[in-house]
């Protein structure tokens, strides 16, 4: 039997502490030799008490709720079909299901079998799924019935794809149905002994420009997402009644080891909820049916929740904390929030698909400062770099924002068959991020933008993300997205896309009115010298403004 014992490094939540710096200094990481997520994620709680795990509801209202016990049941029965199906140990499983409870027992399954999971988005058409699923060699996929036709098609370029399970559709001869692969079995299955160092977890990056990237991480990745999920996610504080909810899809490191997993490890349950695309009321209805505590949501979705007439016709006196990122949270957005759902925590979290959950804010031990990600979260060495020398610089500088990657848990192995790019991701010992920011005296960090998005204007250098932010505070701005086009006196200037709120008209008044409130919010050289008005910005699957895209839309750029 696979012992799953309490790792109390990561309970550090249960002490006082007369500040950040405390907390910090006396942090340590806990790695034990031997570790399987499945093991600390679902076992281990299940212990016949019936304890919840997951709350399920789909867009029909459909709901069911799934405790420990259940999940150890079902996740047990899947495993040993996986491994009738002839998934050994390292081999590669695609989860292509949306925010099911199937998903969470497919990477169970997996991690219990010592095989490795590759979340796939249900977005993702035959091409995008033939890539992933060639390029890591996977043998078996589960697959949501929405995503089925895709699959098909991209299998019969894949040679070593063998077994595929089908979730809430209709398998054919070559497949098979994910329940009745459950239901056929009866035996229970001890988690195989996987060191903390074996390989868990594939993660392709969404990536702007060449072939997508497969970042490994091994078992002790969890591990690593939990002091800031302790700080960030729950403002120290992990209650007896907490429910954890994002309405991101759990394809995602940012979902599924933000949220899913790092909940489950101290056996709270998730909310599982499969709506279709994000609508704001709906996340209000799940927020008071669940009492959700904790809602991580990225700030676009919360700039959608802040169009929806009268939220307080709303119960979501239950939420707690507000986690927030991908994108930098506007005052507008934290303002909001703090009024919305009575005074509870807004955070910003930071991290990528290599190393995630290393900075955030922590407003139970330290001041929210406007602007500001947060600081470095209990365990991580985060430094800003000079992006060509890689040398440390000094705090009010732009630079590379990188973590020491030796001994940092949370930092992936390797890029799956690409040694030379994970060569130059990580160079005298420290991960680097290829994004910029600014550090400041007290470790603060600013994020300005990707190092490839940068607009070098005058010889200033402009991160769009803090002229997005700046314009979607105004209140007829939704959303906005900013790129450089070229300007023959300042070599690049900002050009807005701006997505209006609603009942808002177009008009060049508002223009020039833009305009000016980001020139009177940021810097003289900061204002989008161009604006124009569109009904939807592109965006990647995790939120992100894509943009390479509004670029292909400008003749200029």
């Amino acid at each position: 039997m696979y012992s799953a014992p309490r790792l109390d490094a990561y309970h550090f939540y249960e002490h006082d502490w007369d500040s950040y710096d405390q907390l910090r200094s006396a942090f340590e990481w806990a790695v034990p030799e031997r570790f399987n997520m499945a093991a600390y994620i679902c076992d281990r709680w299940a212990d016949g008490s019936g304890r919840d795990a997951l709350y399920a509801e789909n867009a029909a209202g459909d709901r069911r709720t799934y405790s420990f016990d259940e999940l150890k049941r079902k996740t047990d029965r899947l495993a040993l079909s996986l491994r009738e199906l002839g998934v050994e140990r390292g081999d590669c499983v695609g989860v292509n299901v949306p925010q099911k409870p199937e998903t969470v027992m497919a990477h169970i399954a997996a991690w219990k079998l010592g095989a490795v999971s590759v979340p796939l988005s249900t977005l993702f058409g035959p091409d995008a799924l033939s890539y992933r699923l060639d390029d890591c060699d996977a043998v078996a996929a589960v697959v949501d019935g929405s995503n089925l036709e895709a699959v098909r098609e991209a299998r019969s370029e894949l040679s070593a794809l063998e077994s595929v399970l089908v979730v809430d559709g209709e398998p054919r001869d070559d497949e098979a149905s994910f329940e009745a692969a459950i239901d056929r079995q009866a035996d229970a299955f001890d988690p195989v002994d996987t060191a903390a160092e074996d390989i868990g977890l594939l993660i392709y990056t969404s990536g702007t420009t060449g072939d997508p990237k497969g970042v490994v991480h091994a078992h002790r990745t969890l591990l690593g997402h939990l002091p800031l999920f302790v700080t960030t996610f729950c403002n120290m504080a992990i209650e007896d009644d907490d429910v954890y909810w994002t309405p991101a899809a759990w394809a995602w490191i940012a979902s599924l080891f933000d949220v899913v997993v790092p909940g489950l490890f101290y056996g709270k349950p998730v909310v599982a909820y499969e709506g279709g695309p994000f609508d704001p009321e709906s996340a209000f209805a799940i927020i008071e049916r669940y009492d959700v505590t904790n809602f991580f949501a990225p700030p676009t979705a919360l700039r959608m929740m802040m169009q929806v007439d009268d939220p307080s016709r709303y119960d979501v006196g239950s939420i707690r904390v507000v986690p927030s990122g991908g994108e930098s949270l506007g005052q507008s957005i934290v303002d909001w929030a703090d009024d919305v759902f009575g005074g509870a925590a807004v955070h910003e979290g930071y991290g990528q698909t290599e190393a995630n959950m290393i900075v955030g804010d922590c407003t139970a031990l330290i001041e929210f400062r406007e602007g500001k990600i947060g600081r470095a979260g209990p365990g991580h060495e985060v430094t800003i770099v000079d992006p060509e020398t890689a040398e440390e610089i000094g705090a009010g500088k732009v630079g590379e924002i990188t973590v020491r990657d030796e001994g940092d848990p949370v930092c992936f192995v390797e890029y799956l068959n690409k040694p030379e790019k994970t060569a130059r991701k990580v160079r005298n010992g420290r991960l680097l991020t290829e994004d910029l920011g600014v550090m400041d005296d007290d470790g603060y960090l600013s994020f300005k933008s990707r190092k490839d998005d940068v607009i070098i204007s005058a010889g200033y250098r402009i991160g769009p993300v803090e002229v997005e932010e700046s314009l979607a505070s105004h209140p007829a701005v939704a959303d906005a997205g900013v790129i450089g086009i070229p300007n023959d006196e300042r070599g690049e200037v900002p050009k807005a896309f701006v997505v209006l709120a609603a009942g808002v008209e177009a008009s060049d008044s508002l223009k020039r009115e833009l305009k000016a409130h980001v020139r009177e919010r940021l810097a003289e050289y900061e204002y989008p010298r161009e604006i124009a008005f569109i009904d939807e910005l592109p965006k990647t699957t995790t939120g992100k403004v894509k943009r390479t895209a509004l670029r292909t839309r400008d003749p200029l750029a």
